[in-house]
Parts: C-alpha cells; structure tokens; sequence
C-alpha cells in the first residue's frame, strides 16, 4: 500500500510543477532553451524554415524523439508548425526570446556597470603603485639632475 501512495504523491507533484511551470512564460521559454538539442533545432530554424525529417538528421535519435523536443518548443511559443499537403514544416518564432532578451538586460547592465567598477578600481591601483615601482627600481627622476649630486 506504502509504495502505491508514495507513486502516486510523486505522480501529483511532477503534475504540479509542471503545471506552475508552464503558467510562466519566461520559465517556459527557459525551460525549453535549457536543453542542447532544442537550442540546435532553434539554430537550424534561423537559417529557414524546414521539415521535421531534415531537423532529425543531425540527431542520434528517433523521429519521436525529435518531434517531442518540437513539442517543448511549440509549446514555449519558440517555433510554429504549418502544414502544406504532406509537408509540416517547422518556423522559428523569435517573440519569446525578446521576453528572454528584456529580462537579461537588467543582469547585463549590473554585470557591466560591475566591470566598470572593477576597471576603475584596478587603474586607480596602477596608477598609486606605478611611481613606488619607478623609485624602487632607479628609473624616477628628480628635477632632470639624475639620482646624485656631483660635488
């Protein structure tokens, strides 16, 4: 009895999760970009439009197995799917990476506005240890007279 009730527990929570996750659509897109093989499709796509078949060439793996990767996409919003007599073929649908594009802006400014910072900081370094090396090392100067005093 244990081990059906425990089946059926994780059964609901992977339903769950799959239900919060799809109410997202930044997550959905996430989620979909997050394998490989779909980033792959993705790439092939913005060359052109094409047939399932020729996007399951490249692949190790079954026709049913690509086209549930092309489902993941569709249902992301990342790709759209026609049909023309005995043809499918397979668009990309770039909208829901803007969405993607827009949320990293944000992190791509911190990360930038970070680096500027760090840059600053290590000049401001240079620039303070720059004349102690020049004294250590004889090449400073001093008033154009060398480093002694002839008498």
């Amino acid at each position: 009895m244990v081990p059906q009730l425990l089946y059926f527990t994780i059964r609901l929570l992977n339903r769950m999760v799959t239900y919060a996750m799809s109410s997202d659509r930044l997550s959905t897109t996430l989620a979909a970009l997050a394998d490989p093989t779909r980033r792959a499709i993705l790439a092939r796509l913005a060359l052109g439009e094409t047939s399932v078949t020729k996007l399951a060439e490249p692949f190790d793996m079954s026709l049913p197995a690509v086209s549930k990767h092309l489902k993941v996409l569709e249902r992301a919003g990342l790709i759209t799917r026609g049909r023309e007599a005995q043809w499918r073929p397979c668009r990309l649908d770039a909208g829901p990476l803007r969405e993607v594009n827009d949320w990293l802006e944000f992190y791509r400014r911190f990360w930038d506005a970070s680096f500027d910072r760090l840059e600053n900081y290590l000049n401001e370094l240079q620039a303070k240890e720059s004349p102690a090396k020049e004294l250590h090392t004889g090449k400073l100067q001093t008033k154009g007279k060398g480093r002694g005093r002839k008498t």
